[in-house]
């Protein structure tokens, strides 16, 4: 095999030491509750390309895991960044980073992050590529 092939997003897990609490606070923050549910793990369907979203008890986060803030951030679309960041931070999220334009003046890759309250990052994005595509995939 000479290269891999990423695919695309299959399922973006956190972890979440009161994995009931969690399971409210997403519930209420997506406007659903999760569509499989079973002890130590709840799980959500989102967006357009009904992306997985994961919460797993934290007893089941891998050993050398950090408890700190930090890692990778998976960025979500969202229509509206201002009021999304708002929301988020009105139901408990602390800001990670503020809103930051990635695309040198042009406003077309934007993101933030927020901190959830059981300490993953969620980020957010408005992203000009991401509705080129989903627009060319509506078009067909």
């Amino acid at each position: 095999m000479d290269k891999i092939k990423l695919r695309g997003l299959s399922t973006i897990s956190f972890y979440a030491d009161n994995l009931n609490e969690a399971k409210k606070w997403y519930s209420e923050i997506f406007g659903m509750e999760p569509y499989f549910d079973v002890p130590g793990y709840s799980e959500f369907r989102l967006g357009d390309y009904q992306h997985e979203f994961g919460i797993i008890d934290g007893k089941y986060a891998p050993k050398e895991a950090s408890k700190e803030i930090g890692g990778a951030i998976a960025y979500w679309h969202v229509d509206d960044l201002n009021k999304t960041l708002d929301f988020l931070l009105a139901k408990g999220a602390k800001l990670y980073e503020p809103i930051t334009d990635r695309s040198g003046g042009k406003m077309a890759f934007v993101t933030a992050s927020v901190v959830d309250p059981f300490g993953n990052i969620l980020g957010i994005m408005t992203n000009e590529h991401y509705l080129n595509i989903l627009n060319e995939k509506t078009e067909k």
